[in-house]
């Protein structure tokens, strides 16, 4: 089951720079991936940064099946360079793929990569693919990243063709906004290329190797600011052209000719739009200038940010509507079922069907007085009905003294109560077992607003949760009195295979109670977004605890992975 995972990590010096002082952050991605982390040999040949040099050490002998701290199983290797490898792995406790990368811990730069493994985790950015963990163990260093299911690198992106132009600004818009915020907490990235760049499934554009892919391969600027601009520029250039803004070929994608210098993305390819083309080379290097036509280069993300908030806002393209087809009569409501297929050149008129004639019949004469006799005599018998209801209705008001008789032979007269809304005056998670799904959320169930709701984790196992992980999640409700409750309707996001809610009365708002001494209301399974559960016999109580052992499964969206999940947005109870 995936849960979030705290990153083991503390604040570290990284050859002097500003240490970070946030707390480190969790991890939302779960799941098995589905694309295959690359890399190239060549990188250090595509980048316009130095580089440290090291003595090359020989990498560890791993093999799949091996795992560290008895948690990581290694399963893939997809990079093996320099001293170091990285592998897809799983982490058996939280059951969730995750990615490590390895080297010895005599390494020249096993220091470097820790430091900047555990700044990395500081930040707690949720446009960066976080650091998870980072650790000296047994001779070795590794560090342990997120894993993202849903996510595409740009490089695969960009095999298909250039982006559309709205894609294209939202990456530069977003990648450039993310290291804006990288830099003011001390960090530079220095390897941002195409296979660093992850679109999710949601949009959403997320980077992964901050600090670290630079320190593996020790990679060092004395203007990292204006390193990772240019690194922006060069992404627009190819996220406009699908080419790479240099000579040399890389990341799949052809470089410049050779002998004519860096032009604009609009001179190298038609329909290009003009002020994205210009952006990318306010933001690539060119000895320090720019064409005359352009504003002053940006040096730094936050002078990109800046520049991309002073362009015109480029909105998302319309939904296209295709026309549906004419509608084509079938041959059998043609009326030639059967028929020969006319001879080429030979027109052929479709017969106009007679309509059958009236019933002028002595026998349809007949039918026609029958059917009429009978309307007459409904209507007769309908008035009579009426008339006498109306009567009786009459002679009920005039004698106040009697009691009306129910079908049922109860002459008592009295009506069921009709049920009330109770008022729920505060509320609090519930957790049998493992970490709180979104405490800062759980008044959001019942703020009428059904724009706003709590949300649990992506689990891995469902519908039913594994009770040897989780065997629930849940909400207690606070009715600030003892309260008569006989039923709950519930509001949910997520619809598909089933979600199972069960009420049970508890006797405080916290976590102390076990389920196994609660009393419970009633349950219900769903696969619709609506709930509604009944209580057998109504209890008076103050707590209610609304308790899910079974979810759908669900896409990802807004910060949330796909997985087995579920979210209330509105809940009511009446009693």
């Amino acid at each position: 089951m995936a849960e979030r995972s705290t990153a083991a990590v503390d604040v570290a010096d990284n050859s002097g720079e500003q240490s970070l002082t946030a707390q480190a952050d969790q991890s939302t991605a779960d799941g098995v991936a589905k694309n295959r982390e690359q890399d190239t040999d060549s990188d250090a040949a595509q980048e316009n940064t130095g580089t440290n040099g090291s003595e090359k050490t020989s990498p560890l002998e791993l093999h799949s099946g091996h795992k560290l701290a008895r948690r990581y199983r290694l399963e893939e290797c997809v990079t093996r360079l320099d001293g170091f490898s990285s592998w897809r792995a799983v982490d058996e406790m939280l059951r969730r793929a995750v990615g490590v990368h390895i080297l010895p811990a005599d390494h020249s730069r096993a220091r470097s990569v820790l430091a900047a493994a555990r700044s990395s985790a500081l930040l707690g950015d949720p446009r960066f693919v976080q650091v998870l963990d980072a650790v000296e163990e047994d001779d070795i260093v590794y560090v342990v990243h997120e894993w993202l299911p849903d996510a595409t690198e740009l490089t695969a992106l960009l095999a298909a063709g250039p982006l559309e132009v709205y894609d294209a600004y939202q990456m530069a818009s977003q990648i450039s906004s993310a290291m804006a915020a990288a830099h003011r907490g001390g960090l530079a990235h220095l390897r941002l290329n195409p296979n660093a760049v992850l679109r999710t499934s949601t949009g959403q554009w997320r980077i992964r190797g901050l600090a670290v892919n630079a320190a593996l391969r020790g990679i060092d600027s004395d203007t990292p600011q204006r390193a990772d601009t240019e690194s922006i520029g060069a992404l627009l250039y190819a996220a406009l052209t699908q080419r790479w803004p240099y000579e040399s070929d890389a990341y799949g994608l052809s470089g410049l000719p050779k002998d004519i210098g860096l032009i604009p993305p609009d001179q190298v390819r038609a329909g290009v739009h003009r002020g994205l083309s210009e952006l990318a080379m306010r933001a690539l290097a060119n000895d320090g200038a720019t064409a005359s036509r352009h504003e002053s280069p940006c040096t730094t993300p936050e002078e990109l940010v800046k520049a991309i908030g002073e362009m015109p806002r480029i909105r998302p393209p319309e939904p296209a509507f295709t026309t549906p087809p004419d509608y084509q009569r079938t041959t059998y409501q043609q009326g030639s079922y059967g028929r020969p297929a006319p001879r080429p050149g030979v027109r052929v008129t479709q017969p106009v069907p007679v309509p059958p004639p009236p019933l002028q019949s002595r026998t349809g004469k007949a039918l026609k007085w029958a059917v009429s006799a009978l309307l007459i005599a409904a209507l007769g018998l309908g008035s009579w009905q009426l008339a006498d209801a109306l009567i009786g209705q009459g002679s009920n008001a005039d004698d106040t003294d009697k009691t009306q008789t129910t079908d049922e032979g109860d002459k008592s007269g009295n009506k069921p109560k009709p049920a009330e809304p109770l008022t729920v005056q505060g509320a609090q998670e519930y957790v049998a077992k493992g970490g709180a799904q979104s405490p800062e959320n759980v008044a959001n169930t019942y703020d009428g607003d059904s724009s706003t709701y709590w949300r649990t984790k992506s689990f891995l196992d469902g519908p039913e949760m594994n009770p040897a992980y989780k065997p629930g999640v849940g909400i207690v409700y606070d009715l600030g009195t003892e309260q008569t409750v006989e039923s709950s309707s519930i509001d949910l996001r997520y619809t598909g295979d089933h979600t199972t809610i069960t009420l049970y009365a508890t006797d405080s708002a916290g976590s102390s109670t076990p389920i196994s001494s609660m009393e419970k209301l009633g349950t219900v399974t769903t696969t619709g977004n609506k709930a509604a559960v009944k209580v057998g016999k109504p209890v008076k109580t103050r707590y209610v605890l609304v308790w899910l052992t079974a979810m759908p499964m669900a896409p990802g969206d807004s910060y949330s992975a796909p997985g087995y999940k579920q979210a209330i947005t509105d809940l009511k109870f009446t009693g």
